[in-house]
């Protein structure tokens, strides 16, 4: 008989889970039944999963029960049930990438983080809902619906995009992780919008081999869930460098609780402030004081060549020519199938020449390079991940406001994305209307492991993340 509680289950870290199963105070098919039962009770209203694996997910499951039953666990992986973005391939499954015209194609091999998640021991549950494509901030699909933000039961809001399902799914308690990912903010803008935690590494740092692209020059897969920890153990294990430590109080300790003192931060003065709503910018500010416990200094400082940036993002979209290049047959033969919402921003890059393309990526690249020189002495930036909370779907989704709504949710993203850095979306409290406030620290390239570190104690220092939305108006 388990006797775990019944109420708190779903909103446990990987660690908890993972020494409740070591203890056996709750076997991997309980818990995977567990997770399954919440998701046919409140994904029929938050529309989070465009494909719920219940088979599979109990044979999972079921050789996890098996293999412990020997006392032999893999790692702190072993057993916990996660759900994946559907662009990434699984043996056997369809990857639709959010498009009607994918609907059909069951795919012979497992992208490589999809192997390397089976390998620990993960159980899958299912495929996530995702902008059509992976090309949209707000988590907008006209196909197969939008993912319902469960912060408001009254009113759908943004779940933000593209890892719209996944955002969800981790935030309503059906999974305790999820795999996202992001090119331009894919994985932070959901967190944000979803409260909790989205980490996106710097690019190339994860294999996209077996994942659907949009611009294989920026395309990033990473975490969402409700510690930074999580989000740690699970890049570690995607990006093939884990050692798989049997324990994760072992991954913790050699990876995460290191000192981040005498470390210095920075507000940039430019760029990230526009557009920013009061209570965004006060919470975000606030922050500083944060840091400053942590014997860690925060100045306002300049980084001109972030002027460049927003002239750059005037000239040819770079994203919507990668994209273009890659679907132009399909674009071509079914342009009606499109989300006319998706089709316009790929089409945008139809006509870009090729000198003009190569004059944008050298533009980007100086900036890139005059960014990290204006870094030397800052370890880590802080700006707000999204300009503002989770707004109205009805406001967002019309031909007037679409695609302006859908720039400024990725405004302050993107920008990490084209500068080839990495970051993380820290969910730091709720507006007076109860909604979620991001916070997104910034790391330089392939520093992820102090961003971390330091994402971990400012989520120590202010008592790890207890936000849930309230879940039983939905039943």
């Amino acid at each position: 008989e388990s006797f775990f509680m019944e109420d708190t289950l779903e909103y446990l870290g990987i660690e908890e889970l993972s020494s409740m199963l070591r203890r056996r105070e709750i076997s991997p098919v309980e818990l995977t039944a567990y997770f399954l039962n919440r998701i046919s009770e409140f994904d029929p209203k938050l529309n989070a999963f465009i494909k719920v694996s219940v088979e599979r997910a109990e044979e999972q499951a079921l050789s996890a029960e098996a293999l412990m039953a020997k006392g032999h666990f893999i790692g702190p992986l072993h057993g916990i049930p996660f759900a994946l973005k559907d662009l990434i391939d699984v043996k056997g499954l369809v990857t639709t990438g959010g498009s009607i015209l994918r609907r059909n194609r069951s795919e012979n091999t497992n992208a490589f983080v999809a192997d390397r998640l089976f390998e620990a021991g993960a159980v899958m549950l299912g495929k996530t809902h995702m902008v059509e494509f992976a090309f949209g901030g707000t988590g907008v699909n006209h196909h197969y619906g939008t993912p319902w933000n469960p912060w408001d039961s009254e009113v759908q809001r943004l779940p933000g995009g593209s890892s719209s399902g996944s955002a969800v799914a981790v935030t309503a308690g059906m999974i305790p992780v999820a795999i996202g990912s992001d090119t331009g903010g894919s994985i932070r803008i959901p967190a944000s919008f979803c409260g909790i935690v989205g980490f996106k590494p710097t690019f190339g740092t994860v294999s996209n081999k077996g994942v659907l692209p949009l611009d294989p020059t920026l395309d990033t897969l990473g975490p969402l869930a409700r510690n930074v920890a999580d989000c740690g153990l699970l890049h570690e294990i995607m990006s093939g460098s884990n050692p798989n430590h049997s324990d994760y109080s072992v991954f913790r300790a050699q990876s995460l609780d290191a000192d981040v003192n005498d470390l210095i931060g920075g507000f940039p003065k430019e760029y990230f402030w526009s557009d920013v709503d009061k209570e965004t910018e006060t919470a975000v500010r606030a922050s500083a004081q944060v840091f400053s416990n942590l014997n860690i200094r925060v100045d306002e400082i300049s980084i001109e060549c972030l002027n460049d940036l927003t002239e750059w993002r005037r000239g040819p979209n770079t994203i919507a020519v990668e994209s273009y290049s890659f679907y132009r047959e399909e674009l071509d033969r079914y342009l009606d199938q499109f989300d006319p919402i998706v089709s316009s921003r790929m089409l945008a890059g139809r006509d870009v020449s090729a000198v003009d393309f190569l004059e944008q990526r050298r533009k980007l690249e100086n900036i890139r390079c005059a960014a990290l020189r204006a870094l030397e002495s800052i370890d880590f930036l802080i700006t707000p991940t999204t300009p503002f909370p989770a707004p109205p779907l009805k406001e967002v989704d019309n031909d007037e406001n679409y695609h302006e709504i859908n720039g400024m949710c990725l405004r302050n993203t993107s920008a990490v994305n084209l500068l080839g850095f990495c970051a993380i979306n820290l969910p730091i409290g709720l507006t007076r209307s109860g909604l979620p406030i991001g916070l997104q620290l910034i790391g330089k390239p392939h520093e992820e492991t102090r961003l971390l570190q330091l994402a971990h104690a400012y989520e120590q220092s202010i008592g790890s993340f207890a936000l849930h939305p309230e879940m039983s108006v939905f039943e």
